[in-house]
């Protein structure tokens, strides 16, 4: 029996697929980098690719509404939601760093239920639909066991994506896990996902950066919210925290508070 977003998922890869043959037809390529008001880099590739998105979702599913890192919103009182943020890690992008990602998502009613990570340079992907199992290609993927921080590894894409407050609340966690890795961009959630690591703490973020990682980490067993415990929606804040399992969730959070 198929699950009940099948269409939805399939189409998630289909937009996978033609997004990244524009996003690698561009990639270490001479491209004209252009600043937004926050000052991130917006690209060609960025925009082509976003566009082509919403011209399929739009033409598939016409009621249902859409929001992307580079167009915005529309539709946004619909039942549905698609969060695209076409190329994740545009700074990773512009430097030739292969570690941007497509970054697919799908709420029902503000939750999410459909999530997809494609790796276009390094030709990875994860998919998932709420209740159903995690993959990596075609594989079942699953968070690691690990239960303690002095095990744990964690990354995060960037120091500079954090206050000197938040700074602060991350030291004690960053003293009591075993690993740290920075410039992890998306990709760090995907590897949560497959259990190569076991925290991913972030802020500055929007919802296009991290709804499409929601339902991919809870279908493969983890756990993902704001640093307050509460689970993500579109009215989130820029703070993620994601953890292997529901106990290291639980330590992650006693030492950010």
């Amino acid at each position: 029996m198929s699950h009940p977003y099948a269409a939805e998922l399939a189409l998630a890869h289909r937009l996978a697929d033609a997004a990244r043959q524009v996003s690698t037809g561009y990639f270490r390529q001479t491209l004209a980098i252009d600043s937004k008001q926050d000052d991130s880099p917006v690209t060609r590739a960025d925009r082509e690719t976003e566009a082509l998105i919403r011209e399929a979702i739009a033409t598939t599913f016409p009621a249902d509404g859409f929001f992307g890192e580079e167009t915005g919103k529309s539709l946004s009182d619909a039942q549905r939601q698609w969060i695209i943020d076409p190329i994740d890690g545009t700074g990773s992008y512009v430097c030739g760093v292969p570690l941007f990602s497509t970054l697919i998502a799908l709420l029902d009613e503000g939750k999410p239920v459909l999530g997809l990570i494609d790796m276009p340079a390094l030709d990875e992907r994860w998919s998932a639909v709420s209740g159903e199992t995690a993959r990596y290609g075609d594989a079942p993927c699953r968070t690691s066991d690990c239960a303690v921080l002095s095990d744990a590894r964690m990354a995060s894409t960037t120091p500079l994506m954090f206050s000197s407050a938040e700074l602060q609340q991350l030291s004690a966690l960053e003293k009591a896990v075993k690993v740290r890795r920075y410039g992890t961009d998306g990709y760090g959630y995907a590897l949560l996902a497959s259990g190569h690591l076991d925290l991913v703490v972030e802020s500055d973020l929007k919802p296009y950066d991290y709804m499409a990682h929601v339902a991919i980490i809870e279908a493969a067993g983890g756990v993902i919210s704001d640093w307050q415990g509460r689970p993500l929606d579109l009215n989130s804040g820029p703070q993620v925290l994601a953890a292997a399992n529901p106990a290291l969730h639980k330590a992650a959070l006693a030492l950010l508070q």
